[in-house]
């Protein structure tokens, strides 16, 4: 389920929170998690949008977008309308595919794009500090202000106790103890506009292990296939051959390994590093990011249309 507008103050700070303490391992948890992104470019700023009766917004769903980002706009105009019934403005907005996915334009299913990328940015991780006001790089300052700052002026001119009723209505009451922390209020009303009502304990267990079953499969049918596995020896062979170690062979952790293996060993300041201490760093880092991007260029080529018939996100995923 995708979190309500990143514009509350308590969704705000979690956002924040997400941003600089995970975003570097985004996709460690399996390879094929950082290749998804949705089929939508549109967002709030660039989808029609209309008013119900009582004037709350509502976004027109582009045509063409997949399941899940249809569901995001049935989320958020649920959420708007039930804002408006008690009696609070709530500006939908549903992130584009470069907002939802930092890694996008870098992990080389797009080759043209990924190269355009990595040409200057790297894999992204030192470029923040030389770039901060540059909002396409995944940890610039622009890049975290633009994912955890306000989409909108809905909570403008409110009293510190309106501030706390709208957060109240749109997520529920704070929660006594973490153990009992759950969506509710209007985001509670919107998930189950999207997606119906929650599944009861068993049956969302029965669901998680059925879901998990079948990555599973997808997995093995990926690290299986004989033409990947050919390509991906290819691949391997050279990056050893360009100076640059190989940890895993299996077509599911190749596809992004290199990106995956530097983000592990990357000191815990990269973000605050001068513009002087970063430069030689990214320098290199673009260095190894074309070395990369070119070694896969044909593996990465095969590996993404079967990744996408049979979705893999990692055992830990």
């Amino acid at each position: 389920m995708s979190m309500p507008k990143f514009g509350t103050p308590r969704i705000r700070t979690s956002a924040l929170a997400l941003t600089l303490g995970l975003l570097p391992l985004l996709a460690a948890c399996g390879a094929g998690s950082d290749s998804k992104s949705a089929s939508s470019e549109g967002s709030s700023s660039s989808s029609a949008a209309t008013t119900t009766v009582n004037g709350a917004t509502q976004l027109t769903v582009p045509d063409g977008v997949d399941d899940a980002t249809k569901k995001e706009y049935i989320q958020e105009n649920a959420i708007a309308v039930c804002m408006k019934k008690q009696g609070f403005t709530y500006t939908p907005h549903v992130r584009s595919s470069t907002e939802t996915d930092a890694f996008a334009a870098v992990d080389g299913e797009d080759y043209a794009r990924a190269k355009q990328f990595r040409q200057k940015y790297g894999f992204g991780y030192y470029a923040g500090a030389v770039y901060p006001n540059d909002s396409n790089v995944p940890f610039s300052k622009a890049a975290v202000a633009k994912r955890t700052a306000p989409q909108d002026q809905d909570e403008d001119g409110l009293t510190d106790a309106q501030k706390k009723a709208y957060d109240i209505a749109l997520v529920g009451p704070p929660a006594k103890t973490k153990a009992e922390e759950k969506v509710a209020g209007c985001s509670e009303v919107g998930r189950v506009a999207a997606n119906g009502p929650a599944l009861s304990a068993a049956a969302e267990k029965n669901a998680e292990k059925a879901r998990d079953d079948q990555n599973h499969a997808n997995g093995l049918a990926l690290n299986g296939d004989a033409q990947l596995v050919q390509l991906a020896q290819q691949f391997a062979s050279c990056l050893t051959g360009q100076g640059i170690s190989v940890s895993t062979t299996q077509p599911t952790g190749l596809v992004s390994m290199v990106r995956l293996d530097i983000s592990r060993q990357l000191p815990e300041n990269f973000m605050s590093l001068s513009k002087e201490a970063a430069l030689p760093l990214l320098n290199k880092d673009i260095g190894i990011a074309l070395k990369d991007l070119d070694c896969g260029k044909k593996f990465r080529a095969a590996y993404f249309p079967k990744e996408k018939a049979k979705p893999y996100y990692g055992e830990n995923g």
